[in-house]
């Protein structure tokens, strides 16, 4: 069987309900049930069918029925949910997935214990184990060698495992929640990872009634559980952001949620951070590749090759907006290393992730639980270094720091626990000393925190759990058996569930300019225009959205928001974004304009000079362009890129020597490919035909442009050759030469 197939007409047969396109759904129904022998499944289809044209032919009839809309929709709440069944019935036979092996595994226990079928939680087959827990006292906390302990544990994984793969929950399992969450017998990591059991249930097979109990477990309000409560429910909202609108039950409670205090604040928070994981794949490149580096080294930042849009290093064409300091400000464009990795470890950056990667092979991550267990100090996996010689007699102090700091994830505590025990001595005693420092640090900013920020534990214990999830999706053996839900754009703010929390416009421009300091600008994008809807009288909002435009290349739409940003407020910056849309898009005497113009506002900005420059560079008026260069290579004397368009503008005015004299002080610097060319033309000029060669010989060898560009770059510079007095039967017969040379 297919399993990509299954999996892929799965969605589409959803994506097509959500369209109210039922007739192309159940055909899709009816493909995927040839790859199931469950003839109960098939006569569910029939009925659905039947249903359906029925309903059809009433409706065409015009038969009025005033419980249509009911029928309609309970039709359609069915078509999903027989999908499901389906999907899930090929998987279990046909995958080879372990979690159905586990399952099946599960349901041949369940027969052994005489109960075929669970309808209460007296048909569990763990309820005996449940109810000796049950009679122990609260004060109990058993010899993790005892036989007490080793049932606890099991107990434990059977709850789990019931609670993760129970497709779709009865009166069993809703008694089993109230006594998880009632009976004061389970520790808050013990529930914590029951509600993730629920979660990762609810993502392999929709039942609004799992989502009702993620509410259930968030409103009881214990920490550490509820924080996972919602960020699982508001990742299954975004999961089935088609079906939310079907169940009225998860709208209105959704409804009456969003009036409880700090609610919607804290679906920001979680929003925001589960968006914030796009960042990490980027994030752990650029420790991997620039920011470990650097500190390994210490050396200067290497500059970038020479350019025309970067003769000043200091003004890119697409530098921001100085105005809008409250996003951007000064010191971003000087943080040192690690002050910028301690930045976004603050903002709740996964930082750790790369670090961490290697180090889930330890035998604890081959139990499927243990991705999701909190850290707590009184862990057994504390044993493994509470008998060690250095680390032995600071195993508290350890495991209370490694608790308490906020900037590691549950998953990677471990792992660095587990870790310890093979460090050398030196580096034991080390990271003894470091944690020591750090718990004394944590205590004083915990307590500083909790009077500024009422929300930081909760942020801290949300910005963990997903991390911890994160890693599963990401690194555990098991991932391909899940759809990973951290993949796409995670437009969050766009699901359903979004505008029924009462996540306003606060929370949007909030997300907008996170998405804007990030450079996701397709997505800051979309919120901005909505703002710009909303205020449509605020300069920087048509400023910030021209801006997002710019940066995915649709200057049309960016000049759009920058003239009417002109036309509330008018900036030099804004001018100037003008003039480069119009340069990007070939309006070469509109855009000079421009640049003159804030060359008048500001006649000292020489960035506005070389943009002017360039213009006239575009224009071909070369003797204006070398006014304008001269005026930068007077202000700025030891910049080398500033040689490039001079020596250029002489070339293409016919006087050699002062353009030969500019490229050999470009020399001193490193010569790029076009560099190459272009004293390739200025030798041919010159009658040095043999010189040219060698140069363009040059540029093709240097590996930064193939054949085929330097061909076409030499096709466009032709006309330019025959006017400066380059003899056109020459060329073909020279090119000829060249090529035969470079093989």
């Amino acid at each position: 069987m297919d399993i990509k197939k299954t999996i892929q007409q799965h969605k589409q047969l959803c994506s097509f309900i959500s369209e109210k396109k039922v007739k192309q759904s159940l055909d899709i129904l009816s493909d995927m049930l040839t790859g199931t022998s469950s003839g109960d499944l098939r006569d569910e289809y029939e009925n659905l069918v039947m249903t359906y044209r029925n309903m059809l032919t009433y409706t065409i009839e015009g038969i009025n029925d005033p419980e249509r809309n009911k029928v309609y929709l309970k039709l359609i709440q069915s078509i999903l949910e027989l999908s499901d069944k389906v999907r899930q019935d090929i998987l279990s036979h046909s995958s080879g997935w372990n979690t159905y092996w586990t399952k099946q595994q599960t349901e041949k226990e369940q027969k052994l214990s005489g109960k075929t079928i669970v309808e209460t939680v007296d048909d569990l087959m763990f309820k005996s184990e449940l109810d000796e827990w049950l009679r122990l006292s609260n004060e109990i906390n058993p010899n993790p060698e005892s036989e007490l302990s080793r049932k606890h544990k099991q107990l434990i994984k059977n709850i789990f495992n019931h609670l993760w793969l129970t497709d779709y929950y009865g009166e069993a399992e809703e008694s089993l929640i109230n006594i998880i969450l009632n009976s004061g017998k389970f520790r808050w990591y013990e529930s914590s990872i029951f509600t993730t059991a629920i979660t990762l249930s609810a993502l392999r097979t929709w039942q609004s009634e799992k989502l009702l109990h993620l509410m259930n477990i968030y409103e009881s309000g214990q920490e550490q559980v509820m924080e996972r409560a919602l960020s699982g429910l508001i990742l299954n909202l975004h999961y089935y952001n088609g079906r939310i609108l079907l169940y009225p039950e998860i709208t209105i409670r959704l409804s009456r949620m969003s009036k409880l205090p700090a609610f919607s604040e804290r679906c920001r928070i979680i929003v925001l951070q589960t968006i914030r994981s796009r960042e990490t794949e980027k994030l752990s490149r650029k420790l991997h590749d620039e920011i470990l580096p650097q500190v390994a080294k210490l050396r200067p930042r290497i500059e970038e090759k020479l350019d025309l849009d970067n003769i000043l290093p200091n003004d890119k064409n697409e530098e921001k907006n100085p105005d809008w300091s409250t996003v951007f400000s000064d010191s971003e464009e000087i943080f040192k290393t690690m002050e910028e990795l301690t930045k976004l470890q603050m903002e709740g950056a996964d930082v750790y992730m790369s670090a961490f990667a290697n180090l889930k092979h330890f035998d604890f991550f081959k139990d499927f639980q243990n991705w999701f267990v909190p850290f707590y100090p009184d862990h057994e996996v504390l044993n493994e270094i509470f008998t060690d010689e250095v680390l032995g007699p600071g195993t508290n102090e350890l495991a209370d720091a490694m608790y308490q700091t906020p900037f590691i994830c549950n998953s990677d505590k471990y792992s660095l626990i587990l870790n310890l025990k093979y460090l050398p001595s030196t580096q034991k005693s080390m990271m003894l000393k470091v944690f020591r420092m750090e718990l004394e640090g944590l205590q004083q900013m915990n307590d500083d925190d909790s009077v500024t920020d009422p929300n930081k534990k909760f942020r801290t214990n949300v910005t963990q759990y997903l991390q911890d999830i994160y890693r599963f999706f990401k690194l555990s053996p098991y991932r391909k058996e899940f759809e990973d839900i951290f993949t796409g754009r995670l437009d969050i703010y766009n699901s359903a569930f979004f505008r029924l929390t009462g996540n306003g416009s606060e929370a949007e421009a909030g997300l907008a300019d996170y998405f804007f300091r990030r450079d996701f600008y397709e997505d800051a994008l979309s919120l901005f225009l909505k703002q710009t809807k909303e205020k449509p009288d605020v300069a920087e909002l048509y400023e910030k959205t021209g801006y997002c435009y710019q940066q995915i290349a649709d200057y049309e739409e960016a000049l759009k928001y920058y003239r009417m940003a002109e036309l509330i407020d008018r900036k030099v910056w804004t001018i100037k974004k003008i003039g480069l849309c119009l340069r990007r898009l070939g309006k070469n005497e509109e855009a000079l304009e421009y640049y003159v113009r804030a060359g008048e506002m500001e006649p000292d900005n020489i960035h506005t000079a070389i943009m002017t420059a360039h213009c006239f560079l575009d224009m071909k008026e070369y003797e204006q362009a070398l006014k304008y260069y001269f005026r930068i290579e007077y202000t700025d004397p030891g910049n080398l890129k500033i040689l490039r368009p001079i020596a250029y503008c002489y070339f293409a005015l016919g006087r050699f020597d002062d353009s030969e004299k500019y490229y050999e002080r470009l020399l001193a610097g490193k010569l790029n490919a076009h560099d190459l060319i272009n004293m390739g033309h200025l030798a041919l000029c010159r009658s040095r035909k043999k010189e040219a060669i060698d140069l363009y010989r040059q540029s093709i060898l240097s590996g930064e442009l193939p054949k085929d560009k330097f061909m076409a770059i030499f096709a466009e510079d032709r006309n330019l050759l025959i006017t400066l007095g380059v003899n056109p039967d020459d060329l073909p017969i020279l090119l000829d030469y060249l090529l035969f040379n470079i093989g």
